[in-house]
């Protein structure tokens, strides 16, 4: 099984390498937004906060000091994330496979 920073490694080395090799590209361009890996990151922290904030609704709703709503609400979006999270990586991984299958 190959990890998530393994397949963003090579997926980057790819597309280095594959930029390198263009005689015909273009003068370089600064990219407009985040690369790739930040906004991956990005969206790790946000579900790493998700949960953390899940818990700790969690831990007030047990000692009542929160509503079953708000509760219910921060466990819900610490799914979502989670799935959206586990989604992204699974089309990563995806696309590692089929950059590994092309043939040289």
């Amino acid at each position: 099984m190959i990890d998530h920073a393994t397949a963003l490694r090579a997926y980057e080395a790819t597309l280095r390498d594959l930029g390198a090799e263009s005689p015909a590209k273009p003068a370089a361009q600064q990219p407009s937004g985040p690369s790739f890996a930040e906004m991956v990151g990005d969206g790790l922290k946000s579900a790493v906060e998700a949960g953390r904030t899940a818990e700790e609704m969690s831990l007030k709703g047990i000692a009542g000091q929160a509503d079953m709503t708000e509760v219910v609400t921060a466990v819900t979006n610490a799914e979502v994330m989670l799935q959206t999270v586990v989604s992204v990586r699974d089309r990563v991984l995806q696309a590692y496979q089929e950059v590994m299958r092309m043939p040289i």
